[in-house]
């Protein structure tokens, strides 16, 4: 500790040295105070803004400016931390000044949290090891610059870093706590800890140390205001001007001496000052003689330097303008010459068309479909079709001025050459409104028929089948299937057809068809249904057994559309939402799935009840298209309440206790107040989860999760992370069987009651059915014998 605490003349010079305004010191001015390692540990948290980081930035590179950096005198190291703590660089990275600077200003802020003491542990850990380049028996100093309260403890971190040997400076900025700082820092804390308002005051705190410096010149280490030179003497200082200024009378500005203003010159026009000397100019139109003080007039005309296309016109001291020869006009900028467009300017006789022959020169002409008449300046029409220069098959129309067009009888249409016609087939065309057959009846006429098994109907263009079962001419003992003019017999559930294809013999089903029953199968007349054994429940699909029936939710996914989020990460979020739809039992009686995307304003993608399987929800996610614009979560939130939650857009009665969960996708702030609906959701039983990916805000994460938070709330740093979070979700979709326990239901519970009691009503009525269906049949033979006799 004693090699620790001399150090702090050393630091207290560094900080003071950098804050006063003077120039940089050079190599050798440098302060000598003997080797250490020292760390900055730097916070990168979200509330420092980038200017203020800026500062911070400054802030260190000044110190290091007054160093002697090197690996045998000071190693320096800079850490940033936010939520999670990085290394920018380490004590044995850099052995010079320039590679340290640069370092520091390629630093990305982390723009996170604010987790101090792990900063802290990790300055022990990992910055200060021999591994990293900290040496034995060389003082360990670490300077904490923070704008804000830690979000973990740091007291005792900072006790057993202290007592490792590290000298701890604490500075902090603004919001800063000084409860905080003074748990961090070594002793004395009038030594070691620093307090400024904001963050460009932050060079301050070093001004009070200015007794502790060692050896001074004041004009290196003072703010002595001398405006050009300072001369320094034993305890003091004089101030001086450069060649051509003279000093003020308040000893330290300097002003220029214009010879010029006093009248200390030989110039016959113009006279331009410089400090403590002149020099001689002429008036616009004169140039500076030979003795560099008389002028002479200039003729650009004579001198060809006047940049004239064709003509120059001397004007008087370097004056002139430009012309043009005849037939040219001079353009707007004076000097280049147009010739002269009779017919652009409109000034002509033609009728139509004036065409340019030279400057001043013009002859007429028509436009097209016109012919110029003897006067050689007005136009007559040209009729094509009146003169039978068309080449039409059938008809010419004209229309316009040399300009016609082809056309056909009734009946016939212009062919693609657009001269020659062809006859009209509007059964070929399908230019009809028969229902099945068309039949061409010469150019634009047809007839409707139909195909065999069906009949014309009295509109003469639709057609119906012909039933033979509901006409009843057919023999089938139990149901018959009818196709246009022909049938088929079938036979009801629980039934098989005989070779004859006409009667049926009834079936053991279970003996006879893949049922599917996990456990075992039960026959009844025609039909058949499953059960399981004792202590497990019959599944929704009716033939697996299980004992968590959790899975079957109502989930609604809002998921952010934000610019921010970009397309690339857009299509990460699609299959994110895929992801988790992977994870659940999807079907109409199973888990149901809504999707909602919002920017500025809300979409619904799909309600829950569109899709009933995973395959098709997964499509429509993969087709969902990206709105970007701004974050309206808040909005968002009150639509999933109001609409997507209703039982018109597929939610399950409240009645039916199916839970309702809802999952808030986001990668930034809401641009809306979310606490009303993240409040109301939470009320009306809604389970939420809350993902926050990149600059998400957690405190607003926080506020949208279910309680417990920790259990509903995901936070990653970049989308290419968001698998985890996917898969981390089927832990909270069947709690037992991510457990690996098993319910054991109690038989006389109620709602153990109920299912059973729910369960024999479903096999009563499938008796009844059939029982229905085989009075239906004996009915049906007892007509079909009397109607034999």
């Amino acid at each position: 500790m004693g090699n620790i605490t001399a150090f702090s003349c050393f630091i207290f010079l560094t900080f003071a040295v950098f804050t006063t305004a003077r120039p940089k010191s050079g190599p050798d001015q440098k302060c000598k105070s003997g080797p250490v390692d020292l760390v900055f540990l730097i916070d990168s948290s979200r509330s420092v803004r980038p200017h203020e980081f800026e500062t911070m930035r400054k802030f260190m590179i000044d110190i290091l400016n007054t160093l002697d950096i090197g690996l045998d005198t000071t190693r320096v190291g800079v850490v940033q931390y936010s939520s999670k703590v990085r290394s920018e660089f380490f004590l044995k990275t850099h052995s010079k000044l320039e590679s340290m600077v640069k370092a520091i200003n390629e630093i990305v802020p982390l723009a996170q949290g604010t987790m101090t003491g792990l900063a802290i542990r990790y300055l022990m850990n990992e910055a200060f090891t021999p591994g990293q380049g900290d040496r034995p028996k060389v003082p360990n100093v670490a300077v904490i610059v923070t704008d804000g309260r830690p979000q973990d403890r740091v007291a005792e971190v900072a006790a057993e870093a202290r007592e490792k040997g590290i000298e701890i400076y604490a500075v902090g900025v603004a919001r800063a706590d000084m409860t905080s700082l003074r748990a961090m820092a070594s002793p004395p804390f009038e030594d070691h800890v620093f307090l400024v308002e904001r963050f460009d005051l932050i060079h301050q705190f070093g001004l009070q140390f200015q007794d502790k410096l060692c050896g001074i010149d004041l004009c290196l280490e003072s703010d002595h205001g001398c405006e050009h030179i300072c001369e320094s003497s034993p305890g003091s200082y004089t101030c001086d001007c450069l060649p051509g200024y003279r000093l003020n009378t308040d000893g330290k500005t300097c002003s220029a001496i214009d010879l010029c203003a006093e009248g200390k010159h030989d110039c016959q026009q113009i006279c331009t000052s410089s400090p403590g000397s002149f020099t001689c100019d002429c008036n616009q139109g004169y140039h500076l003689n030979n003795d560099k003080k008389t002028c002479s007039p200039i003729d650009l005309c004579a001198e060809g330097k006047h940049g004239c296309e064709q003509v120059c016109v001397y004007s008087g001291p370097g004056i002139f303008t430009c012309d043009c020869n005849e037939g040219y006009r001079l353009n707007g900028d004076k000097k280049t010459c147009s010739p002269v467009d009779l017919c652009a300017e409109g000034k002509h006789d033609c009728q139509q068309v004036c065409v340019y022959s030279g400057p001043g020169i013009f002859t007429c002409d028509c436009n097209d479909g016109y012919r110029l008449n003897e006067d050689e300046k007005t136009c007559s029409p040209i009729d094509l079709c009146a003169e039978g220069k068309h080449g039409c098959e059938q008809v010419c129309i004209y229309s316009g001025p040399g300009s016609f067009t082809c056309d056909c009888n009734e009946g016939y249409r212009l062919n693609g050459d657009k001269k020659t016609c062809s006859p009209i087939d509007l059964c070929a065309e399908g230019k009809h409104d028969c229902e099945q057959v068309c039949v061409n009846m010469g150019p634009g006429i047809f007839t409707c028929d139909c195909n065999k098994g069906y009949r014309l109907n009295e509109d003469e263009k639709s057609c119906s089948a012909i039933d033979l079962c509901a006409e009843g001419k057919h023999d089938c003992e139990q149901l018959c299937i009818s196709a246009p003019g022909v049938f088929t017999c079938d036979c009801n559930k629980g039934f098989k057809l005989n070779k004859d294809k006409r009667t049926c013999t009834n079936m053991d089903m279970c003996n006879t068809v893949k049922h599917g029953c996990e456990y075992q199968c039960v026959n009844t007349p025609g039909s058949f249904y499953c059960v399981c054994p004792e202590g497990q429940l019959l599944q929704e699909d009716g033939k697996t057994c299980g004992t968590c029936k959790s899975a079957n939710i109502d989930l609604v996914l809002l998921i952010d559309g934000s610019k921010s989020v970009r397309p690339q990460n857009f299509e990460l979020v699609k299959k994110f939402v895929n992801q988790v739809v992977d994870s659940l039992d999807v079907s109409a009686h199973g888990t149901r799935v809504g999707l909602v995307q919002y920017s500025s304003r809300v979409r619904t993608e799909f309600p829950l009840n569109m899709y009933h399987t995973a395959a098709d929800i997964k499509n429509a996610v993969m087709k969902v298209d990206y709105m970007e614009k701004g974050t309206m979560t808040g909005l968002a939130l009150k639509h999933m309440l109001e609409n997507s939650f209703s039982e018109a857009e597929g939610a399950r009665p409240a009645s039916r206790n199916i839970p309702r969960v809802g999952l808030v996708f986001t990668d930034g702030r809401s641009q809306d107040d979310i606490s009303e609906y993240a409040k109301k959701a939470k009320e009306a039983g809604i389970t939420m989860y809350a993902v926050g990916v990149g600059k998400a805000v957690e405190d607003e994460l926080r506020e949208i999760a279910s309680d417990p938070v920790d259990k509903h709330f995901y936070y990653t740093t970049d989308f290419t992370a968001i698998n985890t979070i996917a898969e981390n979700l089927k832990l909270n979709i069947c709690p037992a069987e991510s457990q690996g326990e098993v319910e054991v239901k109690d038989p006389c519970a109620c709602e153990n009651m109920v299912e059973f009691q729910q369960g024999t009503i479903n096999t009563l009525d499938l008796l009844t059915e059939k029982l229905a269906a085989m009075a239906s049949r004996l009915e049906q033979l007892e007509n079909q014998l009397l109607s034999r006799k």
